[in-house]
């Protein structure tokens, strides 16, 4: 798995993401990452972007 996730920032639109943790949790693999730009976070949990939800 790559450490960089192209995905847009709601905060200030960079399409960069640099992953910053990953563990496994009883849903699946939950993956953090922080935009490159300005710091927002962004949960992942399967692939899936939590805040979408």
């Amino acid at each position: 798995m790559s450490l960089e996730l192209e995905h847009d920032c709601p905060e200030c639109g960079n399409d960069a993401f640099w992953q910053t943790a990953s563990t496994n949790v009883h849903l699946g693999e939950k993956t953090k990452y922080r935009c490159t730009e300005c710091d927002y976070g962004l949960v992942l949990i399967n692939g899936v972007d939590s805040s979408e939800h």
